[in-house]
């Protein structure tokens, strides 16, 4: 019987991933040269974000603007179909597979936060079970092109969070357990009553699911 009191939210890249999935994908989809084209385009906008100067989220529909260009709603749903199959399986971490695994095992809802595209993340997280994937959605035009912007902001940061309670409303968790690996999921993982960061520890052991609530 599931407990929907208990939520798990898991970063992605560099917390069930080896590394920055986007930057997997646009490559394998454009090609190498296309690619490095469009990071030198976006440069500015890129170096500005390293030097805090711009917006993460500016820079990084610089960025696929650039690289991607105006690709339609339906070549990106075919590259990002491709991409799961063919490279995605091999950037995933065992021991966080078996620890999504563990969560639904113990009945707890799991939800993915990340600052990635929803296009591929949510066709690989419905197929490992998650119950929700709270992410960055591209923008598409009139014509169903993409249009170098984002839906809503980047999925980063503080707007892990408010993603998060938009998404609980008015029944947030007596629980919440958060998996993460950087600056970007430092306010989700306060928000936690039980907060991993790679790099900082082992893997926790999930604690009894009647615990009581206690900072992380």
């Amino acid at each position: 019987m599931r407990d929907t009191s208990i939520v798990a939210a898991f970063d992605f890249d560099g917390t069930i991933s080896t590394t920055d999935s986007l930057r997997i994908f646009v490559r394998e989809t454009v090609g190498t040269p296309r690619f490095v084209a469009g990071a030198l385009l976006a440069s500015p906008w890129l170096i500005g974000a390293a030097l805090r100067v711009v917006d993460r989220g500016t820079a990084k529909a610089a960025f696929l603007r650039a690289s991607l260009g105006a690709r339609t709603r339906a070549q990106l749903e075919y590259d990002a179909k491709r991409f799961i199959t063919q490279h995605l399986p091999r950037l995933l971490r065992p021991e966080m597979l078996a620890r999504l695994r563990q969560h639904r095992a113990m009945g707890h809802r799991i939800v993915l936060v990340s600052a990635s595209p929803g296009l591929y993340l949510r066709l690989w997280a419905t197929s490992v079970g998650f119950d929700a994937v709270l992410s960055t959605e591209l923008a598409y035009d009139e014509l169903g092109r993409f249009s170098g912007q984002f839906a809503e902001p980047n999925c980063w940061g503080p707007e892990k969070v408010r993603r998060l309670e938009a998404w609980w409303a008015a029944s947030p968790p007596r629980v919440l357990f958060v998996y993460g690996d950087s600056r970007g999921d430092k306010e989700m993982a306060e928000r936690a009553d039980y907060a991993w960061i790679r790099g900082q520890g082992k893997l926790m052991p999930l604690p009894d699911a009647d615990a009581s609530r206690q900072a992380p």
